[in-house]
């Protein structure tokens, strides 16, 4: 029987459910088992696609072109496999398959309730998905924070499974113990109060995640145990670290692997040697890089009052620090917002021109990550009009490809007033426009899951550095967008010198620009960032980082 374990959140949320669930994964394969993980979000959203980073943070993109909650990406760093839309559910989307099914008159005439249907129906895809990847143990994490209305029918479904399946379903509860200045005392009655809530949703927790910002005393877990009624070992301590690949290590240190498998009456089959050597080889390198490459992201989904979201580029900044630690060296982040070099927003062009100079010239190598809307745009044409005349490496990335193509139209290919269409519609030569199949969805505002998503083939070209970096002809990358490189101006783009290396075979249509005399100067229509590992980087950040090595400044 596959063994299901059903991770929730008590307290607040933001407390690192879905780094414990991937965790607790990578464990498990340690220990021999075939692992999936599956997210439940309580939105009513069919998908994350239609939905502000800033709001939700990243959107990111399985494989089979699904538009999914940042977690999905966790599970995939942490199991180092893929994650396909099976694994990925939400309040929307369980309601959806449901009235469809009523209207295709499935329930045999039944009045539809929300319970049991609903319920059911988030069984019968969790079980799908044990199914389709065949493993021994499915990681459910159920979004939100226990005691919140949206996600009662989800633990209502995991109550439901229990029942039917004592032995196989686990409870764990990631929960949160504060800390207050003014008292100086860890507290427990917050997670005492969501356990009790919990219970009322009929589910007692199996495992408690004790995150704090120090770690759990003996008291405490004394205090935990006695008043949640659990096991004093199935208190599991985890404080505020400082990256999160040290967590594995962390929880078994707490022998938490094992105390699961003593739970579903299961024995480790295989220790992976190798996996947890590679953990450790890691947080090694982490630990004590030889030194520092300071990287500069310009983008605009990160300002929100005092605060940064880094959450808005979380794949972009992983796959930065998977490079870096192949080269052994530390990634230092510098979060640029575009709009400090915006035309439109700026006083001056010396005001510009001086932000630039102040901002970039000091940075190993810069960033442009994906994006939509017209917001901060200009902005991110000038810095990347100043590295490509600096010469500090370069790497776009979707949106930011799209914008390095405006900017040598405009300064190089001098066709003036370039643009892309998502921005200016009457643009006298739209270098970057809508793929006609596009249009309509347009036209009838139907934006939800219709960009071009999932992976697509591209073939490379072999004196590129592209093919350099991926040592092989023929890729296939993760796409998320509308508008494409107008092959109408391939012909005066090429003229101008900028290189067509890498081309989707199916469409003709352009998925890598490169440019010459450059320490490192590549766009990408695709996400390479969505296929970075911590124990294999993406060769495309690799190159990059390896670039902006050379380059130190």
């Amino acid at each position: 029987m596959t063994k299901y374990i059903f991770v929730v959140g008590g307290v607040m949320s933001g407390i690192g459910k879905g780094i414990t669930t991937s965790s607790i994964g990578a464990i498990l394969q340690s220990k021999g088992f075939n692992v999936t993980a599956i997210k439940i979000d309580p939105y009513i959203n069919v998908d994350a696609g239609t939905m502000n980073p800033i709001e939700h943070g990243e959107v990111f993109v399985t494989d089979d072109g699904v538009e999914c909650d940042q977690d999905i990406g966790n599970y995939e760093r942490f199991l180092e496999k893929d994650i396909y839309s099976d694994n990925y559910m939400t309040t929307g989307r369980v309601y959806e398959s449901v009235i469809k099914k009523e209207r295709n008159l499935e329930y045999d005439g039944k009045c539809v309730e929300v319970v049991p249907h609903i319920p059911n129906e988030v069984i019968r895809r969790i079980k799908r998905a044990a199914n389709e990847s065949k493993a021994d143990f499915v990681m459910i994490e159920i979004g939100g924070t226990v005691g919140e209305y949206q996600n009662l029918l989800f633990l209502e479904a995991a109550r439901m499974m229990h029942l039917k399946h004592p032995r196989d379903v686990l409870f764990i509860l990631v929960t949160y113990l504060p800390v207050p200045q003014i008292i100086g005392e860890m507290k427990t009655k917050p997670t005492q109060y969501a356990v009790r809530t919990l219970n009322s949703a009929g589910i007692q927790p199996d495992i408690i995640i004790a995150r704090s910002n120090v770690p759990l005393d003996e008291p405490r877990k004394r205090k935990i145990s006695m008043f949640c009624n659990i096991d004093k070992n199935d208190v599991i301590s985890a404080p505020d670290i400082k990256f999160i690949y040290e967590v594995p290590i962390n929880f078994e240190n707490d022998n938490l692997g094992q105390r699961i498998l003593s739970k579903v009456n299961l024995r480790t089959r295989k220790v992976n040697g190798k996996k947890i050597k590679q953990w450790k080889d890691l947080v090694n390198i982490i630990q004590a890089p030889k030194e520092k490459v300071n990287i500069g992201i310009v983008g605009k989904y990160f300002d929100t009052g005092k605060f940064t979201l880094s959450d808005s580029y979380i794949s972009v900044i992983e796959a930065i620090k998977h490079a870096c630690w192949y080269h052994k060296k530390e990634p230092v982040i510098h979060w640029l917002s575009s709009e400090k070099y915006d035309p439109q927003i700026c006083k001056s062009r010396e005001e510009i021109k001086r932000n630039l100079r102040k901002d970039i010239k000091k940075l190993d190598g810069i960033i442009v990550p994906g994006g939509f809307g017209s917001r901060g745009v200009e902005g991110k044409i000038k810095a990347i009009e100043f590295v490509r005349k600096s010469k500090i490496p370069f790497l776009g990335l979707c949106y930011g490809m799209q914008l390095a193509v405006v900017e040598w139209a405009r300064n190089v290919c001098k066709l003036k007033n370039a643009h892309t269409t998502e921005i200016e519609r009457q643009t006298s030569y739209p270098v970057i426009d809508i793929i006609p199949e596009q249009k309509s969805n347009i036209r009838e505002k139907n934006f939800g899951a219709t960009m071009r998503l999932g992976s697509y083939p591209c073939v490379l070209n072999k004196n590129s550095k592209s093919y350099k970096a991926y040592k092989r002809k023929n890729i296939s990358e993760r796409h998320r967008h509308r508008y494409e490189l107008n092959n109408d101006f391939r012909v005066i783009l090429e003229k101008g010198g900028m290189l067509m290396t890498g081309i989707n075979p199916e469409r003709n249509l352009v998925e890598i620009i490169e440019i010459k005399n450059h320490p490192f100067f590549i766009g990408t229509q695709f996400h390479p960032e969505f296929k970075s590992r911590p124990n294999t980087p993406h060769p495309l950040f690799i190159s990059f980082i390896d670039a902006c090595k050379k380059n130190k400044r």
